[in-house]
C-alpha cells in the first residue's frame, strides 16, 4: 500500500528481501500458479476467479521478456559464472529473455524454450532488440521495480498491470518515485478481489 514493489535486504535466501512471499501470496493461491508449479494430480488445484483470470494473462501473446539484473539473481550473481537464475533448468518464460546488466555474458539456453541474453543497453535499445526477437508478439517488461520505472519514464510501456497488496512494507524499492502525473497518459481500471488485493491496469 505504500508503493514498495520489493523489500529491503535482497539475498539468495530472500529474493524479495524482508517482504518474503507476502507480495505474491495472492498469485500462489491461484489455479494458474498450481499449473505453473506442476502440482501433481490430486494436489491443491488452486483458486479460480478474478485473481486467477489476471494471473492467466501472464503468458499469452508474449514473444520476449526483459528483466533487470536484480530479477535474474541476488546481489553479486555477476561474480558467479555458474549462476543460471532462480528458476531451475526450465524457467517459466519460454521465450528469448533479455537481462539488463552492466556486465554481459554469453547467452544461456535453458530447457523449455527460454534463452537468457545479457545486455548492457538503455531501455529503448533493449526494447528494440527484444521486439525483433519477439517475432511480432508482445514484449513483457518483467521487473524489478527500478527497471520498470525506467521504462515508464521513457514512455515505452503500452499496458501495465500492478497488483496492490494490503500490507505496509515500509522500506525497499518503490515503483512510483519520479513518475508524478503518469496516470494522465493512461486509461486506468481498478478491480478489487476477495483475496484483498487490488488489480490496477494502465492502458495507453
Amino acid at each position: 500500500m505504500d508503493g514498495f514493489a520489493t523489500g529491503e535486504g535482497l539475498s539468495l535466501e530472500a529474493p524479495f528481501g524482508h517482504a518474503g512471499g507476502r507480495l505474491h501470496e495472492w498469485m500462489m493461491a491461484t489455479r494458474f500458479w498450481a499449473q505453473l508449479a506442476g502440482v501433481q494430480q490430486g494436489g491443491p488445484a488452486g483458486t479460480t476467479g478474478v485473481d486467477d483470470a489476471f494471473a492467466e494473462q501472464h503468458g499469452p501473446g508474449i514473444g520476449a521478456e526483459i528483466m533487470g539484473a536484480g530479477t535474474f539473481g541476488p546481489p553479486g550473481w555477476q561474480d558467479d559464472p555458474s549462476w543460471r537464475g532462480w528458476w531451475g533448468e526450465e524457467p517459466p518464460f519460454r521465450t528469448p529473455t533479455f537481462v539488463l546488466t552492466h556486465r554481459p555474458r554469453p547467452p544461456l539456453p535453458m530447457e523449455g524454450g527460454t534463452t537468457f541474453h545479457f545486455l548492457d543497453a538503455a531501455p529503448a535499445q533493449a526494447l528494440e532488440v527484444a521486439r525483433e526477437a519477439a517475432g511480432g508478439l508482445d514484449v513483457r517488461i518483467g521487473g524489478g521495480p527500478s527497471m520498470v520505472r525506467e521504462f515508464l519514464a521513457a514512455g515505452l510501456v503500452d499496458h501495465l498491470h500492478v497488483v496492490q497488496v494490503p500490507i505496509l512494507l515500509g522500506r525497499g524499492v518503490r515503483l512510483w518515485d519520479g513518475l508524478e502525473g503518469l496516470e494522465q497518459q493512461y486509461a486506468v481500471e481498478v478491480v478489487s478481489t476477495p483475496s484483498g488485493v487490488t488489480h490496477l491496469t494502465f492502458t495507453r
